[in-house]
C-alpha cells in the first residue's frame, strides 16, 4: 500500500510538472511571433489611387469640390486611418448621391489599402526595376511631388499646385496639355515662373524617358 501511494505521488508530481511546463511555452511563443504592423500614410501615391476611382465616378478631370479627392488631400502627410477612410467616404456620398460606397470606388480603395498595408506596396516593388510608361501614373505624380515640396518646403501639395493639375490627369497619358496644366500649378508655387529641374521637368524627364 505505502509503494502504491509513493509511486501515485510520483505519477501525480511529474505530470503536475509536466502540465505546469505548457503555459510558460505558449507564452513564449506569442512573444516571438507578435510584430508591430506597419502604417499606411496618405501620399501622393495614395492620393493619386483615390483621384483615379473618383475620375471613373465623375468622369471628369478635374475633382469634385468636397469630393473624396479633396477630402483626402486634406490629409496629406498624415496615417491611414478609419477618420480619413470616413471622410473619403463622405466625399464619395457628395458625388454619388448615395448613402453606400460604389465597389472599386475611393472608399473601397481607401479601405482596400488600410487593411491590406501601406500603398506604396506596389511602387516599392518595381523599384528595382524601375518602368517608364508615359502616363502621369503613381510612380511619376510621386515626382513631381518631391519637386513641389522642394520649391515650398511643406509637406503637403499645394491647392492648385503643380501636384494637384498632376492628379487631375492620373493615369492618362503625359500630353502637351498635362504638361501645361503641370506648368501652372508650378507658376502657382514660385510667382510666375517655371524652375529648371522642377516639376513640369520632371514630368518631361519621364515621359522622354518612356520613348527612349
Amino acid at each position: 500500500m505505502a509503494f502504491f501511494l509513493r509511486t501515485s505521488r510520483i505519477i501525480t508530481s511529474r505530470s503536475a510538472r509536466t502540465i505546469t511546463q505548457f503555459p510558460s511555452k505558449n507564452l513564449n511563443i506569442r512573444a516571438f511571433t507578435t510584430s508591430p504592423t506597419m502604417s499606411a500614410i496618405v501620399d501622393s501615391h495614395f492620393v493619386s489611387q483615390i483621384t483615379a476611382a473618383e475620375k471613373k465616378i465623375t468622369n471628369s478631370d478635374e475633382p469634385a469640390k468636397g469630393g473624396p479627392t479633396a477630402a483626402v488631400q486634406s490629409h496629406t502627410g498624415q496615417e491611414l486611418t478609419s477618420q480619413v477612410v470616413h471622410d473619403i467616404t463622405m466625399g464619395e456620398r457628395k458625388i454619388t448621391g448615395n448613402d453606400r460606397p460604389i465597389q472599386g470606388g475611393p472608399t473601397s480603395v481607401a479601405q482596400s489599402i488600410l487593411s491590406g498595408g501601406s500603398p506604396t506596396s506596389t511602387s516599392n516593388a518595381t523599384s528595382g526595376s524601375e518602368q517608364h510608361s508615359g502616363r502621369l501614373d503613381s510612380d511619376t505624380i510621386q515626382k513631381i511631388t518631391e519637386k513641389e515640396k522642394q520649391l515650398t518646403g511643406q509637406e503637403g501639395p499645394v491647392k492648385n499646385g503643380p501636384t494637384a493639375k498632376a492628379q487631375q490627369h492620373a493615369n492618362e497619358p503625359i500630353t502637351s496639355e498635362a504638361l501645361h496644366d503641370i506648368t501652372e500649378g508650378e507658376k502657382k508655387i514660385t510667382g510666375g515662373e517655371r524652375v529648371k529641374g522642377g516639376p513640369t521637368s520632371a514630368a518631361q524627364s519621364e515621359l522622354g524617358k518612356s520613348r527612349s
